[in-house]
């Protein structure tokens, strides 16, 4: 791959998982299907940012979802075998930012290096 074609494709990327909660979603759903309470819960999210990445994380091709009818209704989320492609990445990025980013809390700037 030459530069040009790796810069390209970090780009799209970092558009994907750039966006702040796509990697947690998907750490998430590194270990299989979950209910969407459950992700709620295990991201610590909002309804509406939560429900509005999902939607972006399918559209995209990395995430299923399904709804099974009921009743009661229940929608589960899944990677997809491209999102499952991703997860030694994403444990790559935890394990780097474990050892070289400061502090617990992802939204803490004051925590991250300067400069």
């Amino acid at each position: 791959m030459t530069a040009d074609a790796e810069r390209n494709a970090l780009a799209r990327a970092f558009a994907l998982l750039g966006k702040r909660w796509n990697g947690v979603i998907l750490g998430a759903l590194a270990d299989g299907t979950s209910a969407y309470s459950a992700l709620r819960r295990a991201v610590g999210v909002s309804d509406s940012v939560l429900a509005g990445r999902l939607a972006e994380l399918v559209a995209a091709g990395v995430v299923i979802r399904d709804v099974d009818p009921g009743p009661p209704v229940a929608v589960r989320y899944s990677l997809t075998a491209s999102g499952q492609a991703l997860v030694p990445a994403l444990r790559a990025v935890a394990a780097w930012a474990a050892t070289h980013l400061p502090g617990d809390d992802p939204g803490s700037p004051a925590d991250l290096p300067r400069g």
